[in-house]
């Protein structure tokens, strides 16, 4: 009795449709087509087969999971065979072998009612083995040398493809840290740029009055800063703290500027100025660890984790690895950001 709910032709040219969309760009047309051809071919006679096997008693699903398993493999090993290296006119005995392996150990497995992990890891051991044995009978055979041997049994587009849909995931989670991260520091600009306000224009009115050593030895350098070229004056200011900055200027404008520092004091305040200047670390491994470490120290564990208790895998691990001194291989610029995060976020 046909299995009820099961189109193998629709589901055939659907899988073949999405073959094309998936074959690697790198091949020139009638590899492409070989590719899509063998798909669509072994696909529409293994699910006609299971169609009309009246005493297996598929369900619908069963035979589109078997039908799909052979549709992928089917896939794969073309697209390996294409890059083996080996001659053309060998490559459809291999696929015939392949296909009727998966659906010989398919179908054995679906009447021992085994699990679908279990089903799929059994057809791939076979599949590898099925492989493997058609490439030694090539070179048994003279047709292909030992070269050509090893680099046919190294191929593995369904590798090849598992490892770049992880590296676009692990991109992807990159771009999400990153544009968080971005509005974060920019909620942090606002909030310090409004706090740097505001302790400006306390500074301000301090002036006018009781004047602290920082602000005589930041007067200091006004002074000294309105002798220099705006080229030199930039790139003295950009050493400083934006807060800092912005003080210096104002007082660089400021209506009798010498009359408010001593002579002495000046010279003084000169020689001591380069311990205001900010020494900037560079981005390192050490220096994030080092950066977590500090942090870990003052504060408990379970703080830690609540904040990034919402966050990827990625940035759990590399956070629990940082515990024990290991660096988990996280991209340096985002391990940067991630311990920065969690410094602000304490």
């Amino acid at each position: 009795m046909p299995i009820d709910g099961f189109d193998y032709k629709g589901f055939a040219a659907s899988m073949a449709e999405q073959a094309k969309q998936l074959v690697p760009p790198e091949l020139g047309d009638h590899e492409k087509e070989y590719v899509v051809n063998t798909l669509s071919n072994f696909t529409m006679l293994a699910g006609e087969a299971l169609y009309n096997d009246e005493n297996l008693k598929l369900t619908a699903e069963q035979a589109i999971f078997v039908t799909q398993v052979i549709a992928e493999w089917s896939f794969h090993k073309s697209i390996d065979l294409i890059h083996s290296g080996i001659d053309e006119q060998y490559w459809n005995n291999i696929m015939q072998k392949i296909a009727f392996t998966i659906f010989e150990v398919a179908k054995q497995a679906i009447i021992k009612e085994v699990s679908q992990e279990q089903l799929l890891q059994a057809v791939e051991y076979h599949v590898v083995q099925v492989y493997k044995k058609c490439i030694d009978e090539l070179e048994q055979k003279g047709v292909i040398n030992e070269e050509t041997k090893e680099h046919a049994e190294s191929q593995s587009n369904i590798d090849a493809m598992a490892k770049k849909a992880v590296e676009e995931q692990v991109k992807k989670n990159e771009a999400k840290i990153e544009e968080a991260d971005s509005k974060r520091r920019e909620v942090v600009r606002k909030r310090e740029e409004a706090r740097r306000q505001r302790k400006l224009e306390k500074e301000k009115e301090a002036t006018a009055g009781c004047i602290t050593k920082r602000q005589i030895k930041l007067m200091s350098l006004a002074m000294f800063l309105k002798i220099l070229s705006e080229n030199q004056v930039k790139s003295i200011l950009s050493r400083f703290t934006n807060e800092d900055a912005q003080l210096i200027v104002y007082y660089m404008n400021m209506a009798n500027l010498e009359g408010q520092v001593d002579s002495d004091l000046l010279i003084n305040c000169l020689m001591e100025m380069k311990e205001t200047l900010p020494v900037k670390r560079r981005l390192t491994q050490e220096n994030v660890m080092s950066d977590l470490l500090r942090l870990y120290k003052s504060n408990p564990r379970e703080n830690i984790e609540k904040i990034i208790k919402n966050e990827r895998p990625l940035v759990k691990r590399f956070i629990a690895q940082a515990y024990d001194g290991e660096y988990s291989g996280l991209p340096l610029k985002v391990a940067g950001i991630v311990a920065q995060y969690v410094e602000d976020s304490i």
